[in-house]
């Protein structure tokens, strides 16, 4: 009797497992062929962003929704793959797409917390879900992404699987993939990185925010410690490899500028460019933009518009602190966030004043509280003076820029108002291999080398003594330095009554001497004798806009309108003795497999259709 009553609960469990596999049998053969397909990963193309480098290969801008340098399996370390494989999937090279104890851990979890599913994902499923799926914790989803693991492994190898985790993932600082994660939080490519650096980098999928270096550096320690622990118990460490990756120092990239050489106006201008041509495309296609620009100038010529400007801006004296803030508390949260609006330009470091005097000044920058006395106070001593006027005053909650003087002391110093630009090209074929078109370009994109339309004033005499050459003129020619007076039809304006910059005239002097002193009078009569239309149309052999240059006397004074550029191209005609070259700025464009899309080919100077 008691056998028959225990076969009938037995029966029933037996039945009911049969009706559920039975279930899940006929839920698999409707849900199986309505799976999305898995092409984008048989035939993976990730978007890969816009880079733009120097000649030489240094990276100097980058453009693209996604941060992204795509590596082949073999070329990443093992320390870092058995790094992850630690921290996310231990029997990834076991299993089949899915850890059954883990989905078993995560089913009860469901229904133990109420639909909360928790962990169980294998590195198949989350290559699934990143590309497939969306994140909400449901089980209907983790049902697709189960099945979808199981396709991935049915048509992939696991060393594909593994290196299309490793490029897709996303891993803070709008890094994805290990390969640009490791440029960003540390400056170095995969092959450099230490088993410190790998366990830090494995541990960020579970969590790219929670975990990242520079925003939570203490959770990204204890999220190491935890995936070199997992590293040494697994075998892939020993206990002296654990020991020393325990206490090597993590150095985390911060510095503002990511690239090798400030040339922000070369990228954006190649950015613009390669926009134009490849409008849909641009940003995610993987284009490699080899410049004409070479790091070693680009630096000196950063380095000197840096200088020439803030030399000028230092002649014409201190205006006053950039701005002021409430200081109610000192503490490091208040400051940090009444600086956050002033941005630094490169060694130009904001700073928010906590007390002032004659004396000395006490400032605050992330961090650290800075004192700055004797020279260092020397720019802008009348400014910390008592009769100076309460808005240029520097006081309690002024904000003041400074910088480290030659004996690596603090001095204060001011942001310039003025701008200025250069550009260096090779006037054989006319590649420019420098160029700023600003003082720092995060304060303004505006490009004063191919937007700026000024006045070139003295620097334009060349051009029109090179037209008089044209007409007969030589070196030799004796003009009159004498005082002029033009007539307002012959100016477009009113009665010109021009100088010579020192005030003196010389009297008859060779067409040579007026060009070496720069003899306004002597230009002025030049471009009467040959006629201000015939000045107009020449001065367009060098690259010169007609309509920005009108036909008046006033031209022989440079009182037309030019760019840097143009003055760079027109300059160019003597340098090669007479034929002008086009500047460029591209060398080549390759794609992110690295054919060749474009390549410059510059006519250079000798070609005799580039004759002026």
């Amino acid at each position: 009797m008691s056998l028959r009553w225990l076969a009938f609960p037995a029966a029933l469990l037996a039945g009911m497992g049969v009706m559920g596999a039975a279930l899940a049998a006929f839920a698999l053969l409707l849900t199986y062929p309505n799976l999305p397909s898995i092409e984008a990963l048989t035939d993976y193309r990730p978007k890969i962003p816009l880079r733009v480098y120097t000649a030489d290969g240094h990276l100097i801008g980058e453009f693209g929704e996604e941060r992204r340098s795509v590596v082949k399996i073999e070329n990443v370390p093992s320390v870092l793959k058995r790094a992850i494989l630690a921290a996310e999937d231990e029997r990834f090279y076991q299993h089949t797409g899915v850890d059954y104890i883990g989905v078993l851990r995560a089913a009860y979890s469901n229904v133990a917390q109420g639909g909360q599913l928790q962990g169980a994902s294998t590195i198949t499923m989350q290559v699934a879900r990143n590309f497939f799926l969306s994140r909400e914790k449901t089980l209907t989803r983790k049902l697709y992404e189960v099945l979808l693991a199981f396709k991935i492994e049915s048509s992939l190898r696991k060393d594909q699987i593994l290196e299309i985790y490793i490029n897709q993932i996303y891993l803070g600082q709008r890094a994805y993939g290990f390969a640009a994660a490791s440029q960003s939080y540390f400056g170095k490519p995969l092959e450099k990185l230490t088993t410190a650096e790998s366990a830090m980098l494995a541990g960020l999928p579970k969590a790219p925010s929670s975990y990242n270096p520079v925003a939570n550096p203490t959770r990204a320690k204890q999220r190491q410690l935890y995936v070199l622990r997992r590293m040494q118990e697994l075998g892939y460490i020993n206990a002296a490899q654990f020991a020393e990756a325990q206490k090597a120092p993590i150095v985390v990239k911060r510095e503002a500028n990511e690239y090798a050489v400030h040339a922000e106006y070369v990228a954006e201008m190649v950015r613009q460019l390669l926009y134009e041509r490849y409008p849909d495309d641009v940003y995610s296609r993987g284009f490699r933009v080899y410049t004409t620009i070479l790091r070693a100038d680009q630096e000196v010529a950063y380095a000197a518009l840096r200088k020439g400007v803030l030399d000028y801006d230092r002649r014409h004296g201190y205006r006053g602190p950039e701005a002021f803030v409430e200081l109610k508390d000192s503490d490091e949260e208040t400051l940090e966030d009444a600086l956050q609006d002033y941005a630094d330009s490169d060694d130009l470091l904001a700073a928010i004043v906590l007390d002032a005097n004659a004396k000395g000044v006490k400032a605050w920058r992330r961090g650290e509280t800075i004192a700055i006395s004797g020279e260092g106070l020397k720019f802008a001593a009348r400014a910390l003076e008592e009769k100076t006027a309460p808005n240029r005053r520097i006081r309690r909650g002024a904000v003041i820029r400074i910088a480290k003087d030659a004996k690596r002391g603090w001095q204060i110093i001011q942001m310039p108002e003025a701008e200025s630009a250069l550009v260096s090209i090779n006037s054989y074929d006319g590649s420019v291999r420098a160029l700023v078109g600003g003082f720092d370009f995060n304060r303004g994109k505006y490009n004063h080398v191919t937007q700026a339309w000024r006045q070139p004033g003295s620097s334009f005499k060349p051009f029109i003594y090179s037209a008089a050459l044209e007409k007969g003129f030589t070196p030799a020619t004796i003009v009159n330095d004498a005082p002029v007076v033009v007539d307002p039809f012959l100016t477009g304006g009113q009665v010109w009554e021009p100088k010579n910059y020192d005030g003196k005239f010389d009297g008859p002097i060779p067409l040579r001497t007026g060009l070496a002193r720069s003899k306004n009078m002597v230009s002025i009569r030049v471009l009467q004798a040959i006629g201000t239309q015939y000045a107009q149309d020449y001065v367009t052999r060098f690259g010169f806009d007609a309509d920005k240059h009108p036909p008046y006397l006033t031209m022989a004074l440079g009182a037309g309108a030019v760019t840097p550029w143009q003055m760079a191209r027109g300059f160019s005609v003597f340098a090669t003795g007479g034929y002008r070259v086009e500047p460029y700025i591209i060398q080549r464009i390759v794609d992110d497999r690295g054919n060749m899309l474009a390549q410059a080919q510059p006519v250079p100077a000798g070609d005799e259709s580039l004759r002026v």
